[in-house]
């Protein structure tokens, strides 16, 4: 991962001391390091560990007797923790809420403890107002070239400007900028697959250090030879584009954290597309599933893949400002990974429209 500048300011409320760390660890295969949680219930207290049946994390080889922990700070806000793998303000985070009511959450900061990693975050109920909110999470940090398939992430500022950036095959710096305030263009040079249209999947998480209600998601995305390009909108709690700061990863035949072959087991899917954007790495492309259980309502069904710790990220996708996540937690169906998706409009009235999925078992 190269980083142009410190991703955000760390301001004295928190109360733990965040380190800067811009040196990437050393390391053989993307990642280098990683994690991914689940919060259930958001009015813990800090230093709670999360379920583990849904987390695990690149930590789990030296110390697998350590769990990612976390807890309330405020209404709304909640920190997670992830042990041993300080990186400072490098790396990629994803948030997904789970709700029923239309609760979206957003990345405040993440950076250092002594040897851990810190990642806060903000959820918010339609409107605006803070509110305590279940959420996904997944944080991850990558050098090298790391081959089968590609595996890109940029995290972009306000201007457009990307920040810090990776890109598992090598090809270079995402072509980035701002379109319309609110609207981004994030262009990843040879992650594609030329001849097949589109394939990968994508997730965006948006970045608001002040903790002010942001949602970004995947206006639109096209091939161009093996580049992906990617068309980023952001708004506010009124639904009204607005310049934001945000992470957006781009993954083929690899994991949303960047890993492939171990694990085995994942798998994503468009539910506006078919071809190589559904993927499952056990069953291979067109294997998984999306069906519709009411309105802005659906069942993704992951087959073979609901083993061990597993975790799942959704990003909705089109315009306007209407948004996705998760409408509960997953459940499995024998080998079967079943994941709830609820999309609503700007009200958080249930609506149908279209997202990105992603799930991932450790292993």
């Amino acid at each position: 991962m190269r980083v142009r500048s410190l991703a955000l300011l760390l301001t004295a409320a928190v109360t733990l001391a965040f380190t800067a760390v811009t040196a990437p660890p050393a390391a053989a295969a993307t990642p280098d390091r990683w994690g991914f949680a689940a919060v259930w219930n958001p009015a813990v207290p800090l230093g709670t560990t999360l379920d583990t049946t849904r987390q695990w994390g690149s930590w789990k080889t030296a110390f697998p007797a350590l769990w990612a922990t976390g807890g309330k700070q405020a209404v709304g806000r909640f920190q997670v923790t992830f042990p041993q793998v300080a990186s400072g303000t490098r790396g990629t985070v994803h948030v997904t809420a789970v709700s029923r009511t239309g609760n979206y959450c957003e990345v405040v900061r993440w950076g250092s403890a002594v040897a851990d990693e810190i990642v806060d975050v903000a959820c918010h109920k339609p409107g605006g107002v803070p509110a305590d909110t279940p959420f996904t999470i997944m944080w991850s940090t990558s050098s090298g070239v790391t081959p089968p398939g590609a595996y890109a992430t940029a995290q972009v500022n306000t201007a457009g400007n990307a920040v810090q950036w990776y890109n598992s095959t090598g090809a270079g710096v995402p072509g980035t900028g701002m379109l319309t305030p609110g609207r981004y263009i994030v262009r990843f040079p040879g992650v594609g697959v030329v001849g097949v249209g589109l394939s990968g999947n994508v997730q965006v998480t948006a970045i608001q250090p002040n903790a002010v209600a942001r949602r970004c998601k995947v206006e639109s995305w096209s091939p161009v030879g093996l580049e992906i390009d990617v068309v980023v909108v952001c708004v506010n709690a009124a639904g009204a584009p607005t310049s934001t700061d945000f992470f957006v990863t781009y993954h083929r035949q690899r994991a949303v954290f960047g890993a492939v072959d171990v694990p085995k087991y994942f798998g994503y899917i468009w539910s506006a597309g078919g071809g190589q954007t559904n993927y499952n790495h056990q069953l291979g492309f067109g294997a998984n599933a999306v069906g519709m259980l009411g309105v802005g309502t659906y069942q993704v069904k992951y087959p073979q893949l609901g083993v061990r710790e597993t975790h799942a990220q959704i990003t909705a996708y089109g315009d306007g400002p209407n948004y996705c996540g998760l409408g509960q937690p997953w459940v499995y169906s024998g080998p079967d990974a079943l994941v709830t998706v609820m999309c609503f409009d700007n009200a958080g009235n249930p609506v149908n429209y279209r997202f990105l999925s992603t799930f991932t078992s450790r292993r």
